[in-house]
C-alpha cells in the first residue's frame, strides 16, 4: 500500500505546475537563513537543495512529499500492530491511511503540512512504544525526531506538550518520570534555538502570521466552529467512523488503558486550536493514530458480518479513494476544472496552473513601457505566489527580479529608490493611490481556463509618480499572513 501511493503520487507529480507555496519556497531557498517570518527553514533548504539536483523540474522537488507519504502509512501500519492489531487489522489501517484525502493532498507536493503528516504520526509512534515497553531512553529519541520537525513548522511543540501533560494527567505517569523526558526537551529545544533566536530578533513575527491566519487570510483557514468538521473531511467522511472509533477505543478500552492519554491529548490539543484558531489540518494530523487504534475492532465487527461486510468496506474504501484522488490529485484536464466541484472542495488545484500565463501577462505590460523607461521600473507584486512565479518564468520573458512585501519578501529587499515607476499586481487602485500620483490599469489576470483561483482577475498597473522614496514607503508595506 505504502509503495503503490508513492508511485501514483510520483506518477502524477509532474502534471499541472508549481503551487504557489513551493514557489515560495524555491526563493526561499535562495535566502538561506534560519528563520523565515512564516516557518522554520527546513523546507526552503529542501527546495534549494532539490532545485539544484533537478532545476526547473516540478516532479523532483515533489519526490521528498510522495516518500514521506508511503512512510506515513508504514508508521500507521507500525501504530496498529503496537495498539493490538492483527495483519488484517494492520492491513486496514494501511489502506484507509493510503486512501485519506489529506494523505493525498499534503504529500502531492512540497509543503509543511506533508511532513508535518509524517512527523507527528512518527512521534506519536514512538509515545505509544515508550508507553508499551517502558523504554524510557527512547525519549531522547522524541527529542531528537521533535527537534527536526520543528524545524519544519512550530506545531510539534503543541502536540508534544499535549501528550506529555495528558501522561501526567491520567498515566503512566512512571513513563516520564525520568531524566530522559527533560534531555529529550533539551535536546528539542536546541535543535529548535536556532530559529527562535531569528525569530526573537526579528520580532517574533510568526505571532502575527498565526493571528492573520486565525482571522482568515489564508485560503485554507479555517473558521473555528469548522475545525473538527473539516477535518473529517479532510480524511474522508467514508473514513470518519473508523477514526472516531479508534479515539473511543483509546479513551474507553481497557485494553488500551495504557495508552487513554493520547485521547486526551487529542482534547486537549483540539480545545488549543479552539482557542487560537488555525487550520483543519491542525487536527487532522493526529488522525493516523486513531484509524490504527479502530482498525481492530472495525475489522471485528466486519469479520461477524460475513462476506457481504466484507465487500462493502473494501468497495467503500475504494469509492473513497477514488472521490479523494480526483480531488486532490491533478487528474482531471486544467481546462475542465472549472465544470467540476474539485475547486470549492480543494483549492490547491487551482493554486498550481497558469502561473507561466499570469507571468507572460505581466511581462506585456512591462514590455509596453518605453524602453529607456524600463531600467527604473519596479515589478511589485501583493503576494509572494506573484512574486515567486515572475522570479521563476520572469527572466525567460525579460522580466527583472519581483518585489512585494508579502512574507519573506519584505525581509529580502527593497526597490532601488531611484527605481520612480512600478508595474504592480493584484491591488486595487484605492490602495495605490496612497503611494502613486498616477496609475493606469494596463491589463487583468486571467488564467484562461474559467477557473477562479487566487490571481484570476486581478489587476495589473502602470503606476507612476512616487509619492515616497521605496525606502520611506517599505517599512509600511508589510504584509504577513
Amino acid at each position: 500500500m505504502a509503495l503503490a501511493v508513492t508511485a501514483v503520487l510520483l506518477a502524477f507529480a509532474n502534471r499541472y505546475g508549481y503551487h504557489r507555496d513551493e514557489l515560495y519556497f524555491l526563493e526561499a531557498g535562495k535566502h538561506l537563513s534560519w528563520g523565515y517570518p512564516d516557518q522554520p527553514p527546513l523546507v526552503p533548504a529542501l527546495a534549494r537543495l532539490l532545485s539544484a539536483i533537478g532545476p526547473n523540474a516540478v516532479w523532483v522537488l515533489r519526490i521528498p512529499s510522495a516518500l514521506a507519504a508511503g512512510a506515513t502509512i508504514l508508521l500507521t501500519t507500525a501504530l496498529a500492530r503496537r495498539l493490538g492489531g492483527d495483519q488484517g487489522a494492520q492491513l486496514l489501517s494501511a489502506m484507509s491511511m493510503g486512501v485519506a484525502g489529506l494523505l493525498l493532498g499534503a504529500d502531492h507536493y512540497l509543503n509543511t503540512s506533508g511532513f508535518d503528516l509524517l512527523f507527528w504520526t512518527l512521534l506519536i509512534w514512538l509515545v505509544v512504544v515508550i508507553l508499551r515497553t517502558d523504554r524510557r531512553e527512547l525519549w531522547l529519541l522524541v527529542g531528537l525526531v521533535g527537534g527536526i520537525a520543528l524545524l519544519n513548522s512550530d506545531l510539534p511543540a503543541i502536540v508534544m506538550a499535549a501528550i506529555v501533560l495528558a501522561i501526567v494527567v491520567v498515566g503512566p505517569r512512571q513513563r516520564v518520570a525520568s531524566p530522559y523526558v527533560l534531555i529529550g526537551g533539551a535536546i528539542a529545544v536546541l535543535i529548535w534555538l536556532p530559529y527562535l533566536i531569528w525569530q526573537a530578533r526579528h520580532g517574533w513575527p510568526e505571532l502575527t502570521v498565526s493571528r492573520a491566519i486565525a482571522n482568515g487570510s489564508s485560503a485554507t483557514s479555517t473558521s473555528r466552529p469548522m475545525l473538527v468538521p473539516e477535518a473529517l473531511l479532510q480524511i474522508s467522511p467514508y473514513l470518519a467512523p473508523l477514526w472516531i472509533l479508534g479515539l473511543v477505543q483509546l479513551a474507553r478500552a481497557p485494553a488500551l488503558r495504557w495508552c487513554r492519554s493520547l485521547a486526551l491529548a487529542f482534547g486537549i490539543v483540539l480545545v488549543i486550536f479552539e482557542v487560537t484558531g488555525g487550520k483543519s489540518y491542525y487536527l487532522a494530523t493526529m488522525v493516523p493514530v486513531f484509524l490504527a487504534a479502530g482498525s481492530q475492532p472495525m475489522l471485528d465487527w466486519i469479520r461477524r458480518g460475513g462476506r457481504g461486510a466484507r465487500t462493502g468496506t473494501l468497495i467503500g474504501l475504494a469509492i473513497a479513494g477514488a472521490i479523494n484522488l480526483v480531488v486532490t490529485l491533478p487528474i482531471i484536464p486544467a481546462g475542465d476544472l472549472h465544470k467540476t466541484p474539485i475547486p470549492a472542495l480543494n483549492t490547491d488545484p487551482g493554486e498550481t496552473v497558469a502561473w507561466p500565463t499570469y507571468v507572460s501577462q505581466i511581462a506585456r505590460v512591462y514590455r509596453s513601457i518605453p524602453a529607456g523607461a524600463r531600467a527604473e521600473t519596479v515589478v511589485f507584486t501583493k503576494n509572494y505566489g506573484e512574486a515567486g512565479a515572475i522570479d521563476r518564468f520572469g527572466a525567460a520573458v525579460g522580466l527583472p527580479t519581483a518585489y512585494s512585501p508579502h512574507n519573506g519578501f519584505w525581509y529580502w529587499g527593497l526597490p532601488p529608490n531611484h527605481d520612480h515607476l512600478a508595474v504592480v499586481v493584484g491591488y486595487s487602485r484605492h490602495t495605490l493611490a496612497h503611494d502613486f500620483a498616477y496609475c493606469t490599469q494596463a491589463g487583468t489576470l486571467n488564467n484562461g481556463l474559467h477557473l477562479n483561483d487566487t490571481e484570476q482577475g486581478s489587476p495589473i498597473w502602470r503606476c507612476a509618480g512616487m509619492r515616497e522614496s521605496w525606502s520611506r514607503l517599505w517599512p509600511h508595506l508589510k504584509e504577513l499572513g
